[in-house]
């Protein structure tokens, strides 16, 4: 996928987070968001998963824990939600770790107790795209 389908991509699934919050609101539950958020992306054609099981692998071996993906789209791009007062450094830290471990070049990180669901919104690169 080339960085212009990533941003392409990446539009669409801002769009239908704005038309979640814009629909729900700011302070619910994360797991209202997320259902919310899968059925808009179903709207709109586009594949995504929810709590999508994440490995955990230590240098060569794949161990007993694992993680949750909150939403993977298209296979691609890693959805993690929030509803938190404001998104704090080690948040952005695990988009970042769960794109390394999910060898994901790209993720959103989506706060959605926002007054303005954009400026809730952080774009996590994993290499290069």
């Amino acid at each position: 996928m080339n960085e212009k389908k990533y941003n392409k991509l990446t539009s669409e699934i801002i769009g239908a987070a704005i038309e979640v919050h814009k629909e729900m609101g700011p302070g619910l539950l994360e797991s209202v968001y997320e259902e919310c958020l899968l059925y808009e992306l179903e709207l709109r054609g586009i594949k995504a998963e929810s709590q999508v099981m994440l490995p955990l692998k230590y240098k060569d071996k794949v161990l007993s824990k694992h993680f949750f993906i909150d939403i993977l789209v298209e296979n691609k791009i890693i959805v993690e939600l929030k509803v938190t007062e404001e998104i704090l450094p080690v948040h952005e830290v695990q988009l970042v770790t769960y794109l390394k471990l999910a060898d994901k070049k790209l993720g959103l990180l989506i706060n959605f107790h926002e007054a303005v669901l954009t400026h809730g919104i952080r774009r996590k690169i994993n290499g290069e795209i």
